[in-house]
């Protein structure tokens, strides 16, 4: 689980506290579900934008808000805001994509035009007042909530709010009616060549016959293995540079995370990288106590990144391509990296866990 979260358990809470926390993640889930999971996701680029760079600021002017310990403030808004019961992914990116599925399957005919897959895995459409959407959401919220809480308290080793956007797209796989993997076109579910070749299936959508590719990549543009390995290794470098100069872990994973806003509007090609940049800006603190060598740490990080890349495209082709909701890569990938790191940590192969609060 991101460190900030950690100061506040789920386990031995008060009453008081954890129902704030239950009531705003159901606001937070129905925020995801209202403005759509990408777009969701998006505001919590700005937010830890916000709250890395408070961090900055304090670290190196040294000046704090009156009344606001050291610290405070920036935690405050990455880890409480950010990464918590407002923009956390675990909330508001979980009751988007919860939302989406429930919708795929409701209201098959609010489907944009344009969208060639499953309308369950359109994480870009926002649904605005829909009571009955909203609510999905906002349960989705809590579990989501509760997943990363529980998680954190048990000691999982790896990061909780990425497991926990996993374990609630395939709840909501289950609870909707969806299969959990789906039967592939191909050779194996690795096989992404029947999208190379244009090939379609008829799928029952709502009562309609709706023709939709055999395979759905997560990405179109960012699928093939060269791809994404270069991206990776360049998102990765990235995320290690700015770690070293700045000493934010997340702050890359920030600008990645804005930039999707881009992708959102419609720019063709913009290659999703929160989780490359941030498993880079791990890479980069594990090694920087071995190595103590920057030029090596940040190849490291490329490494680490690449590493990042390739796990999500894995990932994708096996739970993403073959039914018709959205499972996160990123998020899979972020789990996979963070658990070697959380065990290799654990067995004395590590000299930190990252941001994990081990």
């Amino acid at each position: 689980m991101l460190a900030p979260l950690q100061s506040v358990p789920l386990v031995g809470m008060e009453l008081e506290p954890f129902l704030l926390l239950f009531i705003t993640a159901l606001a937070g889930g129905a925020f995801g579900a209202a403005l759509g999971a990408l777009p969701a996701f998006i505001f919590t680029g700005f937010v830890v934008f916000l709250g890395e760079g408070l961090a900055i600021l304090q670290r190196e002017v040294g000046v704090v808000v009156e009344a606001v310990p050291q610290g405070e403030l920036a935690v405050g808004v990455t880890g409480v805001i950010g990464f918590g019961a407002i923009t956390g992914p675990h909330i508001a990116f979980a009751g988007g994509v919860a939302a989406s599925a429930y919708a795929g399957k409701k209201y098959p005919e609010m489907e944009p035009e344009g969208w060639d897959y499953h309308f369950g895995k359109n994480i870009l459409y926002a649904f605005g007042t829909k009571p009955d959407i909203l609510t999905v959401g906002a349960v989705f919220g809590v579990v989501g909530m509760l997943v990363a809480r529980v998680a954190g308290n048990i000691g999982v080793p790896t990061d909780g709010i990425a497991l926990s956007v996993f374990l609630t797209a395939m709840l909501a796989r289950v609870a909707f009616g969806y299969p959990l993997i789906g039967r592939a076109a191909g050779e194996g579910l690795l096989d992404m060549s029947p999208f190379e070749r244009d090939e379609t299936r008829t799928m029952a959508d709502g009562g309609t016959e709706m023709v939709r590719p055999a395979t759905e990549p997560w990405l179109p543009h960012q699928y093939k293995w060269s791809g994404v390995t270069a991206i990776g290794i360049v998102g990765g470098i990235m995320a290690g540079f700015i770690w070293i100069q700045t000493g934010s872990i997340f702050l890359g994973y920030a600008i990645s995370a804005m930039s999707l806003l881009f992708l959102q509007l419609g720019v063709e090609k913009i290659p999703v990288t929160h989780h490359i940049t941030l498993m880079g800006s791990v890479g980069a603190v594990v090694a920087m106590p071995v190595l103590g060598y920057d030029p090596a740490v940040v190849l490291v990080a490329g490494a680490f990144g690449a590493l990042a890349g390739i796990l999500g495209e894995v990932t994708q082709r096996i739970f993403y391509s073959h039914s018709g909701t959205h499972v996160d890569p990123p998020a899979m990938a972020i789990v996979l990296v963070m658990l070697l790191v959380g065990v290799l940590y654990l067995v004395g192969a590590l000299p930190n866990p990252g941001y994990l609060g081990l």
